[in-house]
Parts: C-alpha cells; structure tokens; sequence
C-alpha cells in the first residue's frame, strides 16, 4: 500500500505542461484573479490567509518559524485557489467527481499513516500552509489528480491540463504576480510541497 504523506501530492498538471499559460491583467478593484469568468476575490483570499496565520499563531513555540517561513502567503494561497480550479475544470471535463467517501477514506488513510489526526494537520500546516479548515479541499486535489492520472496515465496530464488552462481564461490582478507558465505556478510563489511524485515510500511523520 503506497503511503499518503502530505508530500506526497502528485499534481503532475503543475510540472507536465511547461506550455501552459495565463495572462496577467489590469487590476480590477476587490478582484485576485478570474478564473472561467468567475472572480477570486481578494476577501475570499485574505480570509484563507488570515486563518493560516490564526492556526501558525496557535502552534506554540513554532509559531514565529511558520510565520517567518511563509513571507509570500497572500501569493502562495492565491496559487493554490488557482490550481484547484484546473483540477477542478480537468475533473468536470472528463466526467470525474469526488464523493464524500472518496475523500472521507483519502483522509483517513492519510490520518493512519501520519500518526493521526492533529499530527497530519499539523504537517499540512507546517509544509503546505494549510488551515485545519482548508484540509477538504486538499483531499478533494488528491482525489481527483488521482482518478485523473489513472483516467489519462500517471505523468500524462499535460494534454488536458493545457485545455483546462485555456478554457478558464485565467487573469491574474498584478498586485499579486504573473502567471510563470514553465513552472505552471503564480509568479514567484513557493509551492514546495506539490511536486512531481508518484507516492514515495516515506516513513510517516513523526517515525
């Protein structure tokens, strides 16, 4: 059985389609970006950065480490708003869902295999800057890049990947970046804990 660890997150879609692009744009007043015509406000935005920074708040002794490790939190949560929603257009596109069980049992193989609930909580926190509340849609991308990879073949993502990106159109207000289409990521944000994986064997935290 392959190991969920929090980094091992196989979004081969940020890696296989170096051609992929999206265009920056002129800023539009309450907007982070506009993904298929829909906004990405910048309230929903610093919502999702304001909790971050409540649950590094409340790490105790690490909490002034994971603050001063995520310098550019406003860019790395807006990147990651972005890439759920091509996963989210690549799902729709080839008839692929994510059930409540699917990620029920994604999240508890996960929990099993990091030493349970808290500790996983605490590593997506501490590698991915994730809020306990922002874990859903962490394993809904799972579920999906895996029923993905196993629709069109593990590495093979880039094809629709590149027509997920062009259906949406994205626009990126440049308070925030530009779109870096080799490395499918916004601007120079740091993403390092969703890299090109294939589900390691790794010890589970805290081993």
């Amino acid at each position: 059985m392959h190991r969920r660890t929090a980094l091992s997150v196989s979004t081969a879609l940020l890696l296989a389609a170096p051609l992929l692009s999206a265009c920056s744009s002129e800023a539009r007043p309450g907007t982070a970006a506009v993904v298929g015509g829909e906004r990405i406000t910048t309230s929903a935005l610093q919502s999702q950065v304001k909790d971050v920074r409540a649950a590094q708040n409340r790490a105790g002794q690490s909490a002034a480490e994971l603050i001063a490790s995520t310098p550019n939190l406003e860019r790395q949560k807006l990147d990651a708003m972005l890439q759920s929603r091509i996963i989210d257009k690549m799902a729709r596109t080839a008839g692929l869902t994510a059930t409540d069980k699917d990620i029920e049992d994604e999240r508890a193989a996960y929990v099993s295999e990091n030493g349970g609930r808290e500790q996983f909580e605490a590593l997506l926190l501490q590698k991915g800057a994730m809020a306990p509340g922002q874990v859903e849609r962490f394993l809904r991308d799972r579920v999906l890049l895996t029923k993905l990879s196993e629709k069109y073949g593990n590495g093979k993502l880039e094809e629709p990947a590149r027509a997920a990106v062009t259906a949406l159109h994205i626009e990126i207000n440049p308070r925030y970046g530009s779109w870096d289409a080799k490395q499918i990521k916004l601007g120079v944000g740091d993403t390092p804990w969703i890299t090109q994986r294939t589900r390691p064997e790794q010890a589970p935290a805290g081993a």
